[in-house]
């Protein structure tokens, strides 16, 4: 069996487990599932940039939050609104403000594009924030859930949480198979170029400004299908969606996973998300738990301390502590 196959059959697995789960969770086990699979493609969306092109943003949060502001204006009639409408609405909406916000922000490098990011992030912040568009602090809310519909026939209806739950799953499969494919193709090499050498990329003849701002409006846009995910599966959005510590947040999150690494920005939302739920949990720490950022805070130094390569650098050891050897094939993926 070639290696490629072998890479993508734990992925295979890993999706007809998460689409049977609902089956045998619980309710509240099921939601915090959909969670996590909202923010692995939130983290994937992230990686695209981060880890595989090299470019640091602290405003990545603004095209999840723009999206799911969309989401919540588009579901705010009385009839459920057209489930590919409003998907398209959205990430349409994330990725013209990811162009924007990258074909200026890309000028800069260093430093500078980490402040520009989070200045353009903050802008988008205070529309929402100090405007009625956005319902102010308080936010919105969805009145219905988009839905899928052939004639009389109702083929998605995401007020269902089943329906709601399949679909976030089949998005994550779609991402992750749609950034494993990136990786391995001619522009997946060209960011991995750039990321390790831009003047010698450019020497070669690349046109690295537009490879990357194509980066920076692709994992913009799927940032977006995570907040239109968001968005439809909390009924709400607030400000809070944009503002430069969720962008921390899915930040640490490809940290705590392994930076270049698909399955890294998987296990890395996975744990963040576990983590933040087990410290503030009343039922663990009591009345402490008001307070889960400090243990969290902690834990994500001794992870980033004792596990250079995050997570999934675990696997990549042998029991004797040693470094395996054989290469991670499933890198690229």
């Amino acid at each position: 069996m070639s290696t490629p196959v072998v890479a993508i059959v734990p992925a295979i697995v890993l999706a007809v487990a998460l689409a049977m789960l609902p089956a045998v969770l619980s309710p509240y086990l099921q939601d915090l599932v959909l969670k996590i699979v909202i923010y692995a493609i939130f983290a994937l969306s992230l990686e695209l940039l981060v880890g595989t092109t090299g470019l640091i943003s602290l405003g990545h949060a603004a095209f999840f939050g723009i999206a799911a502001y969309v989401t919540a204006l588009a579901c705010a009639g009385t009839a459920p609104a057209a489930l590919p409408l409003v998907l398209l609405l959205s990430v349409t909406a994330a990725g013209a403000y990811a162009l924007m916000v990258g074909a200026l922000s890309l000028r800069t490098r260093g430093v500078y594009f980490i402040m520009v990011t989070l200045a353009f992030a903050q802008m988008a912040y205070f529309v929402f924030h100090d405007t009625a568009i956005g319902g102010g602090s308080d936010g919105l809310f969805l009145t219905t859930r988009p839905a899928l519909r052939l004639g009389s026939i109702t083929l998605i209806d995401l007020e269902q949480p089943r329906h709601l739950y399949l679909f976030a799953v089949a998005l994550l499969c779609a991402t992750y198979g749609l950034l494993a494919l990136l990786r391995r193709s001619r522009f997946g090499h060209a960011l991995a170029g750039i990321r390790i050498n831009e003047q010698r990329m450019r020497a070669a003849g690349y046109a690295t400004y537009a490879y990357k701002l194509a980066a920076f409006v692709i994992a913009g846009m799927l940032a977006g299908l995570a907040g239109f995910l968001f968005a439809t599966k909390n009924g709400g959005v607030n400000p809070e969606l944009l503002s430069w510590h969720e962008s921390g947040a899915v930040l640490l999150m490809i940290i705590l996973g392994g930076l270049g690494s698909l399955r890294g920005a998987v296990i890395g939302a996975i744990g963040f998300i576990l983590l933040k739920e087990f410290y503030a949990s009343e039922a663990f720490f009591g009345a402490f738990a008001a307070r889960w950022q400090l243990p969290l805070g902690l834990t994500m130094i001794l992870c980033v301390a004792l596990l250079p390569k995050g997570l999934i650098g675990i696997g990549r050891l042998r029991l004797g502590g040693r470094k395996a050897t054989k290469p991670e094939a499933a890198d690229a993926a």
